[in-house]
C-alpha cells in the first residue's frame, strides 16, 4: 500500500456515513479532525450541502448544524452567492489549544469505549497478518516504523503512527479491517498528536510497533494480537490521562474521575462533566 492510495483512502473515510446518534457532533469530530489531520487544505472547498449530507449520511438541517458549529469554532467559512460554499479555514493560534477543546468534547467512557474498538480491530488485524503475510510483505510497515523514529513534529508522528495501523490491517488482507482502520483515524488521529508529541512516548510506541512486526515476522499470530492491542491501549491511555487532566486542576477539560471512570466521593461533579 502506497502513501498515495493510504491518503485517498483515507480522504474517503472522511465522507463516509455517520452512524451515531449524536449526529451532529459526530460531523463536526469527523471533519474537524480531518482539518487538524491536514486531511482537508486550507480553503479546499467543501461538496454542497445536499452532496455533503449524502456522503455523510445526515440530513441536511444536521450538516448545517455541524456547519454552524464549524464556522464557530472558525474551521469552516461560508460564503454565499456565485462562487460560494464552504470552504475549509485552519485558524491561527497553536493546533494544540484546538485539539485540548475537541478532547474536551469526548467523556472519559466514550475514549474508552473507542480504545476498547480500536484495540479490537487492530489486534485481529496483527493475528490475521501474521498468519497470511510473507516476509517481503513487511517492508511497508519497517518503513512506516523508521519514519515514525525520524518524526520530530506531533502531527506527522500522529498521521504516521495512524499509517502504521492501517497497513498492519492491510497485511492482514481484510478490505473491511482496513477500512475500518481509516476510519478509526479519522475519528482519533488529530488527537493522538496531543500525546505522541512526547519523546518518552514516541520511543514506546515505536519499541511496540517493532514487537509487533517482529511477531507477524514470525507468524506468531496470538503474540501479534497482544503486541497490537497493548500498543493501541497504552496510547490511549495517556490520552485518557490528558483527558482527566491532573487533579485540582480547574483548566483542565473536566475534573479528575476515579480509575473507573466514577466521580470521586470528595469532589463535586460539574456541569459537563464526563
Amino acid at each position: 500500500m502506497t502513501v498515495n492510495r493510504d491518503k485517498t483512502g483515507v480522504r474517503r473515510a472522511v465522507f463516509t456515513p455517520v452512524d451515531t446518534l449524536a449526529r451532529v457532533d459526530a460531523v463536526v469530530r469527523r471533519l474537524g479532525d480531518a482539518i487538524d489531520l491536514g486531511l482537508l487544505a486550507d480553503g479546499e472547498q467543501l461538496p454542497g450541502e445536499s452532496d455533503l449530507a449524502a456522503q455523510l449520511g445526515v440530513s441536511t438541517v444536521t450538516l448545517r448544524e455541524a456547519l454552524m458549529a464549524l464556522r464557530q469554532r472558525g474551521l469552516v467559512t461560508t460564503r454565499r452567492g456565485r462562487g460560494g460554499g464552504s470552504f475549509v479555514t485552519v485558524p491561527d493560534g497553536p493546533a494544540e489549544d484546538r485539539l485540548l477543546a475537541r478532547l474536551a468534547d469526548w467523556s472519559t467512557e466514550e475514549l474508552r469505549d473507542l480504545a476498547d474498538h480500536w484495540a479490537a480491530v487492530s489486534g485481529a488485524a496483527a493475528r490475521l497478518a501474521a498468519r497470511r503475510t510473507e516476509p517481503a510483505d513487511l517492508r511497508q510497515l519497517q518503513r512506516s516504523l523508521g519514519e515514525l523514529m525520524d518524526a520530530k513534529e506531533s502531527g506527522a508522528r500522529s498521521r504516521i503512527y495512524g499509517r502504521f495501523h492501517v497497513e498492519l490491517a492491510a497485511a492482514a488482507q481484510s478490505a473491511r479491517l482496513t477500512r475500518e482502520e481509516v476510519t478509526l483515524q479519522t475519528e482519533v488521529g488529530a488527537l493522538l498528536r496531543l500525546v505522541l508529541h512526547d519523546d518518552d512516548l514516541l520511543a514506546d510506541a515505536a519499541d511496540r510497533h517493532r514487537a509487533v512486526i517482529s511477531a507477524v515476522h514470525d507468524g506468531a499470530d496470538d503474540r501479534a494480537r497482544a503486541l497490537a492491542e497493548q500498543c493501541v491501549q497504552t496510547s490511549m491511555a495517556r490520552l485518557i490521562e490528558l483527558r482527566l487532566g491532573p487533579a485540582g486542576d480547574a483548566s483542565g477539560p473536566r475534573p479528575k474521575e476515579a480509575p473507573d471512570g466514577q466521580q470521586p466521593p470528595s469532589r463535586t461533579r460539574r456541569i459537563g462533566a464526563a
